[in-house]
C-alpha cells in the first residue's frame, strides 16, 4: 500500500493523536489573554484570573503528556537556564532588599510566571505550523489593543491608563507594539487573499497611529530603528522594493496626521523656547529620567550583588518613578549578577537566529520568520536603553521563539548541527563562531 509523501518542514498537518494537543490548546489560550488583555474591555471579565486559570491548565496538560512528549525538560536549551537563574536571583535578593522585602518577593513571584511559560513554549511547540500559531495571536491581540485603546482613550493624553498591565503606560504600549510590528508585516506579505492582505495593512496602520498618540520619544526611536533592520530583511534581501517606497509614504503621512505631539516632545529636549505647558512638562520628562539614571548608578554602587529588590527602585528613588533604561532597572533592583544573565539570555536569542540560518532552510515562511524575530530583538535591545521593560514578557517570548525555530530545524536536519560559541560583539546582534575542533553535537 503506498504511504503518502510527508508534507515540507512549516506545512505539516497536526497529528490528531499529538499528546501535546491540550497543552498547546491552554498555552495558546493563555497567550491570548497575555496579548489580548480581555479583562480590561470585555464586561465581566474583570473578576476572574484568567491568565492564571490558562497557565495552570497548560501546566497540567504538559505534565499529563510528559511520558509521551516529543521533548522533555533535558532538550532545554541554554537560555532556559539563563532564565532560570535569573528568577533565582531575583528571588534571593528580594530576600536581602534594604527597602521592602515583603514587596520584592511577591513582585518576583509574579515575574517567575515568565520562567513557567517560556519551559511550556518551547517543550509543548514542537513544529512550525504552532510556533506560527502563537506568533499569529500575538500580532492580531496587538493591533486589536491598539484600536481600544484610541477609541476609548482618544481623550487622554498619550493613551494614559486606557487599559492596564503591560498597555497603562504610554511607553509600555508603544514597546508592545514596536515589537509586535515586525510580526504583522510578516503576516502581510504571506497572506493569501486581498481580504486579508487588507486587514493586516489596516491593523499596522492602526498600530502606527496609536504609537505616534503614545508620543513615546523612547517608543519612536525603538520603532525607527526596529522597522529599518524589518525593510532590509522584508525589502532589500527580500527584493520588494515596493515595500520601500509604500513604507516611506505610509509613516511620511502618519508623521504628518498624528505626529505633533511626539514632535512637541523632541523639541521639548532641548530646554529652550518652550510654548507650551505641554512642552515645559515632556522636558520635566527629560529631566527627570537623567536624573533617575544617575539614580540608578548609585543603587548599583551600594547594592552591587543583590540590588535593592525587584520592583523597589521607586521608593529608593525618592520620587516614586522606575529609570528608563532596562539594563539599569534590572541591576540595580537585582544585583550585577542578573544583569550578566539577562544579556546571555537575550544574546542567545541571536545566537538562536544565526545558527537557524546555517542550516540554509529555503522555506520563505521560515526566512520571514527569521527576519521577523531578528527585527524584534533588535527592537527590544534599543528600546530597552530608553525604556523600563525588564520584566515585560513579550521580549523573552520572542527568545522563546528563537528556541523553538532553531529546535525544529535540528529536528528536521540533525545532520548540520555543529557546537557553536556565540561572540559578542555588539549590543543588536550576535556573531556564531563554528569550533572546527569540535564535533557536531545534538542540542
Amino acid at each position: 500500500m503506498a504511504t503518502l509523501p510527508q508534507e515540507p518542514f512549516g506545512l505539516q498537518f497536526e497529528s490528531k493523536r499529538d499528546p501535546m494537543r491540550g497543552a498547546f490548546f491552554w498555552l495558546s489560550a493563555f497567550y491570548l489573554v497575555y496579548c489580548g488583555r480581555p479583562e480590561d474591555w470585555i464586561p465581566g471579565l474583570s473578576s476572574i484570573p484568567l491568565a492564571k486559570i490558562t497557565s495552570f491548565l497548560a501546566f497540567v496538560a504538559l505534565v499529563a503528556a510528559l511520558g509521551r512528549a516529543k521533548r522533555s525538560l533535558r532538550h532545554l536549551p541554554r537560555e532556559a537556564y539563563y532564565l532560570l537563574g535569573m528568577v533565582a536571583w531575583l528571588l534571593l535578593s528580594a530576600m536581602f532588599s534594604p527597602i521592602w522585602r515583603g514587596g520584592a518577593v511577591s513582585k518576583s513571584i509574579d515575574f517567575s510566571k515568565i520562567l513557567v511559560a517560556w519551559i511550556l513554549t518551547f517543550m509543548v511547540v514542537t513544529d512550525f505550523q504552532k510556533l506560527r500559531r502563537l506568533v499569529f495571536i500575538q500580532s492580531v491581540c496587538v493591533p486589536v489593543i491598539s484600536l481600544v485603546s484610541i477609541l476609548k482613550g482618544h481623550s487622554h493624553p498619550r493613551l494614559q491608563g486606557v487599559l492596564g498591565g503591560i498597555y497603562s503606560d504610554p511607553n509600555d504600549l508603544a514597546f508592545a507594539i514596536v515589537l509586535s510590528l515586525p510580526f504583522c508585516l510578516m503576516f502581510l506579505l504571506t497572506a493569501k487573499g486581498r481580504v486579508t492582505k487588507f486587514f493586516w495593512l489596516l491593523g499596522m496602520l492602526v498600530m502606527g497611529v496609536a504609537l505616534l498618540m503614545t508620543a513615546s520619544r523612547a517608543g519612536f526611536i525603538d520603532f525607527a530603528i526596529s522597522f529599518t533592520i524589518c525593510l532590509w530583511h522584508f525589502g532589500v534581501k527580500g527584493r520588494r522594493p515596493s515595500l520601500l517606497v509604500a513604507t516611506g509614504v505610509i509613516g511620511a503621512l502618519l508623521l504628518l496626521l498624528a505626529g505633533g505631539r511626539l514632535k512637541d516632545r523632541f523639541a521639548a529636549m532641548s530646554g529652550s523656547n518652550l510654548e507650551s505647558n505641554y512642552q515645559e512638562s515632556a522636558y520635566g520628562s527629560y529631566e527627570e529620567r537623567k536624573f533617575l539614571m544617575f539614580k540608578s548608578f548609585e543603587a548599583i554602587r551600594d547594592y552591587p550583588v543583590f540590588g535593592v529588590g525587584l520592583r523597589n527602585f521607586a521608593q529608593y528613588s525618592g520620587i516614586w518613578k522606575v529609570v528608563h533604561a532596562s539594563y539599569f532597572q534590572i541591576a540595580a533592583e537585582g544585583g550585577i549578577p542578573v544583569l550578566v544573565l539577562y544579556l546571555f539570555f537575550f544574546g542567545s536569542g541571536f545566537s538562536n537566529l544565526k545558527k537557524v540560518k546555517k542550516f540554509g532552510n529555503t522555506d520563505p515562511d521560515v526566512i520571514l520568520m527569521r527576519g521577523a524575530l531578528h527585527s524584534s530583538l533588535v527592537g527590544f535591545i534599543v528600546g530597552s536603553c530608553f525604556a523600563p521593560e525588564a520584566y515585560q514578557f513579550f521580549p523573552y517570548f520572542a527568545v522563546a521563539y528563537t528556541s523553538v525555530l532553531l529546535r525544529a530545524e535540528e529536528e528536521r536536519d540533525p545532520s548540520k548541527i555543529i557546537e557553536a560559541k556565540p561572540v559578542f560583539r555588539d549590543f543588536t546582534e550576535v556573531y556564531v563562531q563554528d569550533d572546527s575542533s569540535v564535533l557536531p553535537t545534538v542540542r
